[in-house]
């Protein structure tokens, strides 16, 4: 096994941003809104994570995305600039209140009419989904205990050469720690697994934000 890589330390984080990262004041006032809200802020997706997602949109040329977990909005708004006029983005959430803030950010941001939010258990929203209407790319970071069913809810949805992107998959590091069996920490470990042994997807996993799998849907 290769052990090339570059620890990533706070001063270099803050290079990278400062070299790759291009936030304009909607998305500064969004983090330091959802900072305000103390522990829950740090479920906000990271924000190269966030133009990371962005770019996998223009890349693929994706029109059609679904976002399970939107908490306060950051990844839905990269998500939905980065789509063109005719895409859209399906939002699945259960907050009334966090998501009230993501609302507000994209309406400013002029993006609001590319998205649709449904507030509910995502498990029954994406079981709705026509099976023939085909997704280009889908963006997991809710609770963790459903990775499995949502990440096979969405590739059956989603089109060959589609991504489904999952985040926490790193889950700070807990994946290796053997004393470390929490819930979370398992569903992680297991997604983790699903994905590596899935023969219908290519896969690899970036260690961006709190680490992030992309698979890739084969032909």
């Amino acid at each position: 096994m290769s052990d090339k890589f570059t620890s990533l330390t706070p001063e270099l984080h803050r290079y990278l941003l400062d070299c790759s990262w291009r936030p304009d004041d909607i998305e500064r006032e969004l983090i330091e809104r959802t900072a305000a809200l103390g522990p829950e802020a740090a479920m906000q997706t990271a924000p190269d994570q966030a133009a990371l997602l962005a770019m996998l949109v223009r890349i693929t040329g994706a029109t059609r995305v679904v976002e399970v977990g939107t908490f306060t909005g950051l990844s839905a708004l990269a998500i939905a600039r980065a789509l063109p006029e005719n895409g859209r983005l399906l939002c699945c959430d259960v907050s009334h209140e966090w998501t009230d803030i993501a609302r507000e950010f994209w309406k400013r941001a002029g993006v609001d009419h590319k998205i649709d939010l449904v507030i509910g258990p995502a498990r029954e929203t994406l079981a709705e989904l026509p099976s023939g209407d085909l997704v280009d790319m889908s963006y997991i970071d809710a609770d963790k205990s459903g990775y499995v069913d949502y990440y096979e809810h969405l590739l059956a949805r989603t089109r060959p050469g589609g991504l489904v992107a999952l985040d926490n998959v790193l889950w700070g590091g807990s994946v290796v720690d053997p004393h470390n069996n929490s819930r979370s920490t398992e569903s992680i470990r297991e997604i983790n697994r699903h994905i590596r042994d899935d023969e219908r997807v290519d896969v690899v996993i970036l260690p961006i934000g709190d680490g992030l799998t992309i698979a890739r849907k084969r032909q």
